[in-house]
């Protein structure tokens, strides 16, 4: 699927999205009946451990779509491509969506690990942010009633901000923090395999849901863009604008 051509993208994404979305059902059950009756218990989490195959899929869906924003940024800024610009808009959405799911789901998770719901932990914080730059960008998106000007406003957080997902990654790394390391590394994974199943399960449901409500609402976005110019060019040629 070209960037470069709107109506093509428009087409093809339409004949992707059910696939992805009924990929992301079936993994989803899957990975839910993996959690709750193949994965063992935890030796010292107990069952709360369970919550953590969302919070993961969550969190790092959250930090992937909030560097694809940056690069669709990056890209609708030197190329001029209003497509770019366009998938950047639609990723916003759903990467804050994720942000506040991977908040939600770990304040849960914590309030039995940690004893509370919420820390200033240097993780737990940096994604907090994550959130807000989330939101930063769609509302100053929404104040700019030209969207090509929106674009490049907007744009100009998402480039800024991609700063902080690798201050997310890594630290766990970089800080004494409270927050668990990472249990997949370039070495392995220090978990049960079929935990490390289950999570994998569950990120790739992930991973097929947010591409397909991406272009879902990336279509939305062009026809409402199509259909705005439309107006436009009719309004001026009419000389009422």
């Amino acid at each position: 699927m070209s960037l470069s051509q709107p109506q093509e993208f428009y087409r093809q994404a339409g004949k992707v999205i059910p696939y992805l979305l009924g990929g992301a059902v079936v993994l989803f059950l899957i990975g839910l009946y993996m959690a709750f009756f193949e994965a063992p218990i935890d030796a010292r989490q107990g069952n709360s451990y369970r919550i953590l195959f969302v919070h993961v899929s969550a969190a790092w869906l959250s930090m992937l779509l909030y560097i694809l924003m940056a690069v669709m940024s990056l890209i609708g800024l030197i190329r001029r491509s209003n497509l770019a610009m366009m998938s950047a808009q639609a990723m916003s959405q759903t990467g804050a969506l994720m942000a506040a799911l991977a908040l939600c789901t770990g304040a849960i998770w914590g309030r039995p690990t940690w004893g509370t719901y919420w820390v200033w932990d240097a993780r737990l914080t940096s994604e907090l942010i994550l959130f807000f730059l989330y939101l930063g960008f769609i509302a100053l998106h929404a104040a700019i009633d030209d969207k090509r000007r929106a674009d490049r406003a907007a744009s100009v957080i998402s480039i800024v901000g991609v700063v902080n997902v690798p201050i997310i990654y890594f630290s766990v790394r970089w800080w004494n923090t409270l927050h668990q390391g990472a249990t997949i590394t370039g070495a392995g994974a220090s978990m049960h395999p079929v935990m490390l199943a289950t999570l994998l399960v569950m990120v790739s449901a992930g991973m097929c849901y947010g591409a397909g409500v991406v272009l879902s609402r990336l279509r939305t976005i062009i026809l409402e863009r199509e259909r705005r110019e439309d107006w436009t060019r009719k309004a001026a040629l009419e000389g009422t604008l």
